[in-house]
């Protein structure tokens, strides 16, 4: 699955062109290195996305095409 929607249907990014915008200014890494939007994620993956001063790291889970609000935690754990 590509990263900006694997961050969308977790719901770590709230809307999929915000995921790309974060992407290309260089705030979401996967596995220690810059990714681009359209990386593919897989479970076993590490992401770590910068939020102004404060960053969220998180290992996939699972990954799915669609989830339900409250099973998007289920997709990834926080490290």
């Amino acid at each position: 699955m590509r990263l900006d929607k694997f961050l969308k249907v977790s719901r770590l990014i709230k809307r999929r062109t915000v995921a790309n915008e974060a992407c290309d200014a260089g705030r979401v890494t996967v596995n220690g290195r810059p990714a681009k939007a359209s990386a593919q994620v897989k479970a076993g993956d590490v992401i770590e996305i910068g939020f102004g001063t404060k960053t969220v790291k998180v290992e996939v889970l699972v990954v799915r095409e669609t989830t339900k609000k409250e099973d998007a935690k289920d997709l990834f754990k926080y490290l």
